[in-house]
């Protein structure tokens, strides 16, 4: 798959789908770096401001992580415990705000999951460190 500036896709989208297809299918492993914005738009001929939206598509879907003065890598996919959710509970899923990311240590595009129990207890959890099951 190449980049077609003439596609009605706009280049971004055509980025950050070329680079998924790569985390996704194991060419780029765990810790592989993505390269610097500067690079991936040299080695795609697309403009700088794609390569870092690409890569914003990326980190919004938890898929890559990057911070300042490192280079974007394809993010560890965490092993996931069971919770039990007690019968008579709800269960619904939202996005963190600032605050709650840094204090579970969640990267970005990761949701929370919210078990609301019948006497009104609330437990969160990181979306993607856990798998919630019924008795």
């Amino acid at each position: 798959m190449s980049i077609d500036p003439r596609s009605h896709t706009p280049v971004y989208v055509q980025l950050a789908d070329l680079l998924r297809n790569q985390i996704e299918s194991g060419e780029l492993p765990t810790g592989a770096q993505i390269g610097s914005e500067a690079r991936l738009s040299q080695e795609h001929g697309i403009g700088r401001d794609a390569g870092r939206m690409a890569i914003s598509v990326l980190r919004s879907e938890g898929l890559v992580t990057s911070s300042r003065g490192h280079p974007t890598q394809v993010r560890a996919r965490p092993e996931r415990r069971l919770v039990e959710v007690p019968s008579g509970s709800t269960v619904s899923a939202r996005m963190p705000n600032s605050n709650e990311r840094r204090q579970m240590d969640m990267d970005e595009g990761v949701p929370i999951l919210e078990v609301r129990h019948p006497d009104g207890t609330i437990q969160t959890f990181p979306g993607d460190e856990v798998a919630l099951f019924y008795p």
